[in-house]
Formats: structure tokens, sequence, C-alpha cells
């Protein structure tokens, strides 16, 4: 299956700076080429995007319909207790 990033991923991608994080967030997107036997791929309900995938402190949203379109990545902040 085809992978294809949104402009918006790319930058996102770019922004994050530190070559190792990009490094294991290129390995881990090359991984949905084999979708839907990945690791790590949880099904989102009432959400935007179609799928969540679980790289370290990031995730990697994305849809699929005749190929994986990268849409979004989004870093997770620690959480403690006065987060909620």
């Amino acid at each position: 299956m085809d992978i294809e990033w949104t402009p918006k991923a790319l930058k996102q991608l770019k922004k994050l700076g530190n070559k190792p994080a990009q490094a294991r967030m290129l390995g881990a997107t090359a991984d949905l080429g084999r979708f839907p036997d990945v690791a790590n791929v949880k099904t989102l309900t009432n959400h935007q995007y179609g799928y969540r995938l679980r790289v370290g402190n990031y995730r990697v949203f994305f849809n699929v319909l005749t190929a994986v379109s990268i849409v979004s990545i989004e870093e997770v902040k620690k959480r403690d207790e006065r987060t909620y």
C-alpha cells in the first residue's frame, strides 16, 4: 500500500528538528505500507482522522482509502496531577 504525506505533515516532520526522532518517525511510518498488520495503531472513533500510530512521545494521525494518507503529527506532553 502506498504512503502519502500531506504538506502539513511534512512540515511537522521537519519541525521535529531532532534527527533521531525524524528517523524513528520515518521508520515507523514506512511500516504503514503493510497496513493493517502494524503495531501501535489504534482506530479512532468520533475523531476527524481514522487512525493513530504511536511513535514514542508523538502521535501520527492518518486515514486509509486506497493509500495511507498521513495527515498530522502531534507531540504528547507529559501529564501530571495538575493536568485535569
